[in-house]
Protein backbone atom coordinates (compact mmCIF):
# COMPACT_ATOMS: atom_id res chain seq x y z
CA UNK A 1 0.00 0.00 0.00
CA UNK A 2 1.46 3.31 -1.00
CA UNK A 3 0.82 6.80 -2.23
CA UNK A 4 2.27 7.02 -5.74
CA UNK A 5 4.39 10.10 -6.43
CA UNK A 6 2.99 11.75 -9.57
CA UNK A 7 5.06 12.77 -12.55
CA UNK A 8 7.14 14.69 -13.19
CA UNK A 9 8.36 14.18 -9.59
CA UNK A 10 8.02 10.40 -9.44
CA UNK A 11 9.80 9.85 -12.73
CA UNK A 12 12.59 12.27 -11.82
CA UNK A 13 13.24 10.60 -8.44
CA UNK A 14 13.15 7.14 -10.05
CA UNK A 15 15.76 8.28 -12.61
CA UNK A 16 17.93 9.67 -9.79
CA UNK A 17 17.65 6.38 -7.92
CA UNK A 18 18.62 4.50 -11.07
CA UNK A 19 21.57 6.84 -11.79
CA UNK A 20 22.85 6.15 -8.26
CA UNK A 21 23.07 2.48 -9.19
CA UNK A 22 20.19 1.23 -7.05
CA UNK A 23 19.25 -2.11 -8.66
CA UNK A 24 15.66 -1.77 -7.37
CA UNK A 25 15.09 1.62 -9.02
CA UNK A 26 13.15 0.30 -11.99
CA UNK A 27 11.31 -2.37 -9.98
CA UNK A 28 9.79 -0.03 -7.41
CA UNK A 29 7.65 2.94 -8.48
CA UNK A 30 8.38 6.13 -6.53
CA UNK A 31 6.03 6.22 -3.55
CA UNK A 32 5.28 6.99 0.09
CA UNK A 33 4.69 3.69 1.88
CA UNK A 34 1.51 3.25 3.91
CA UNK A 35 1.98 -0.48 4.56
CA UNK A 36 5.31 -2.23 3.94
CA UNK A 37 5.34 -5.36 1.79
CA UNK A 38 2.95 -7.82 3.39
CA UNK A 39 2.17 -11.34 2.24
CA UNK A 40 -1.58 -12.01 2.23
CA UNK A 41 -3.68 -14.99 1.23
CA UNK A 42 -5.43 -14.67 -2.13
CA UNK A 43 -8.72 -15.47 -0.38
CA UNK A 44 -8.37 -12.38 1.84
CA UNK A 45 -8.05 -9.96 -1.10
CA UNK A 46 -11.79 -9.20 -1.41
CA UNK A 47 -11.94 -8.16 2.29
CA UNK A 48 -8.73 -6.16 1.96
CA UNK A 49 -9.97 -4.43 -1.20
CA UNK A 50 -13.29 -3.58 0.47
CA UNK A 51 -11.47 -2.21 3.54
CA UNK A 52 -9.14 -0.06 1.42
CA UNK A 53 -12.04 1.25 -0.67
CA UNK A 54 -13.97 2.16 2.51
CA UNK A 55 -10.98 4.00 3.99
CA UNK A 56 -10.34 5.89 0.74
CA UNK A 57 -14.01 6.83 0.33
CA UNK A 58 -13.96 8.66 3.66
CA UNK A 59 -10.71 10.55 2.97
CA UNK A 60 -10.18 13.85 1.17
CA UNK A 61 -7.38 15.17 -1.00
CA UNK A 62 -4.39 16.71 0.79
CA UNK A 63 -1.17 18.47 -0.12
CA UNK A 64 2.30 16.95 0.08
CA UNK A 65 5.39 19.11 0.12
CA UNK A 66 8.70 17.33 -0.36
CA UNK A 67 11.75 19.24 0.87
CA UNK A 68 15.34 18.09 1.21
CA UNK A 69 16.73 14.78 2.36
CA UNK A 70 17.00 12.59 5.41
CA UNK A 71 18.41 9.20 6.30
CA UNK A 72 17.68 6.26 8.56
CA UNK A 73 21.38 5.39 8.83
CA UNK A 74 22.86 3.74 10.84
CA UNK A 75 19.66 1.84 11.77
CA UNK A 76 18.68 1.20 8.15
CA UNK A 77 20.73 1.97 5.00
CA UNK A 78 18.23 4.39 3.44
CA UNK A 79 18.45 7.95 2.12
CA UNK A 80 15.13 9.61 1.41
CA UNK A 81 13.42 12.80 0.31
CA UNK A 82 11.62 14.22 3.33
CA UNK A 83 8.05 15.40 3.70
CA UNK A 84 7.74 18.96 4.94
CA UNK A 85 3.91 19.03 4.70
CA UNK A 86 1.41 16.20 4.68
CA UNK A 87 3.04 14.11 7.41
CA UNK A 88 -0.02 14.14 9.67
CA UNK A 89 -2.31 13.16 6.80
CA UNK A 90 -0.03 10.24 5.88
CA UNK A 91 0.17 9.12 9.51
CA UNK A 92 -3.61 9.14 9.91
CA UNK A 93 -4.07 7.31 6.60
CA UNK A 94 -1.47 4.72 7.55
CA UNK A 95 -3.21 4.06 10.91
CA UNK A 96 -6.54 3.58 9.13
CA UNK A 97 -5.07 1.27 6.48
CA UNK A 98 -3.60 -0.91 9.25
CA UNK A 99 -7.03 -1.58 10.75
CA UNK A 100 -9.21 -4.61 10.07
CA UNK A 101 -7.83 -7.19 7.65
CA UNK A 102 -4.43 -5.45 7.41
CA UNK A 103 -3.83 -5.06 11.14
CA UNK A 104 -0.26 -6.02 12.05
CA UNK A 105 2.75 -4.95 14.08
CA UNK A 106 5.39 -3.01 12.15
CA UNK A 107 9.14 -3.53 12.52
CA UNK A 108 9.82 0.23 12.67
CA UNK A 109 7.80 3.28 13.72
CA UNK A 110 6.02 4.84 10.73
CA UNK A 111 7.87 7.77 9.14
CA UNK A 112 6.48 8.89 5.76
CA UNK A 113 9.26 9.46 3.22
CA UNK A 114 10.31 8.83 -0.39
CA UNK A 115 13.27 6.44 -0.68
CA UNK A 116 15.95 7.50 -3.18
CA UNK A 117 18.83 5.19 -2.15
CA UNK A 118 18.72 1.84 -0.40
CA UNK A 119 21.54 -0.60 0.49
CA UNK A 120 24.17 1.24 -1.56
CA UNK A 121 27.81 1.99 -0.68
CA UNK A 122 28.23 4.78 1.90
CA UNK A 123 29.79 7.21 -0.59
CA UNK A 124 26.79 6.80 -2.91
CA UNK A 125 24.37 7.25 -0.02
CA UNK A 126 26.28 10.41 0.99
CA UNK A 127 26.07 11.71 -2.59
CA UNK A 128 22.31 11.09 -2.75
CA UNK A 129 21.86 12.89 0.56
CA UNK A 130 23.88 15.90 -0.64
CA UNK A 131 22.64 16.05 -4.25
CA UNK A 132 18.96 16.14 -3.26
CA UNK A 133 19.37 18.38 -0.21
CA UNK A 134 17.66 21.26 -2.04
CA UNK A 135 15.01 19.13 -3.75
CA UNK A 136 11.49 20.56 -3.69
CA UNK A 137 8.16 19.29 -4.97
CA UNK A 138 4.54 20.11 -4.19
CA UNK A 139 1.57 18.02 -5.28
CA UNK A 140 -1.89 16.94 -4.21
CA UNK A 141 -2.68 13.40 -3.09
CA UNK A 142 -6.02 12.10 -4.32
CA UNK A 143 -5.71 8.43 -3.38
CA UNK A 144 -3.43 5.46 -2.96
CA UNK A 145 -2.67 2.12 -4.57
CA UNK A 146 -2.40 -1.51 -3.60
CA UNK A 147 0.75 -2.88 -5.23
CA UNK A 148 1.51 -6.47 -6.12
CA UNK A 149 5.00 -7.96 -6.37
CA UNK A 150 5.18 -9.75 -9.71
CA UNK A 151 7.04 -12.94 -10.60
CA UNK A 152 9.55 -10.64 -12.35
CA UNK A 153 10.21 -8.86 -8.99
CA UNK A 154 8.56 -5.63 -10.21
CA UNK A 155 5.95 -3.87 -8.05
CA UNK A 156 2.83 -2.86 -10.01
CA UNK A 157 -0.47 -1.30 -8.93
CA UNK A 158 -3.13 -3.98 -8.53
CA UNK A 159 -5.89 -1.58 -7.46
CA UNK A 160 -6.13 2.19 -7.14
CA UNK A 161 -8.36 3.88 -4.57
CA UNK A 162 -9.46 7.48 -5.04
CA UNK A 163 -10.32 9.58 -2.01
CA UNK A 164 -13.96 10.52 -1.58
CA UNK A 165 -14.94 8.16 -4.37
CA UNK A 166 -16.91 5.23 -2.94
CA UNK A 167 -16.69 2.01 -4.91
Amino acid sequence: MAIPIPDPYGGFLQRVRSALGDPLATAIPTHITLLPPTEVAEASLPDITRHLADVAASERRFAIRLRGTGTFRPVSPVVFVALADGIGHCERLQRRVLEGPLERELSFPYHPHVTVAHHLPDDVMDRAFKDLADYRADFEVGGYALYEHGADAVWRPRDRFAFGDPR
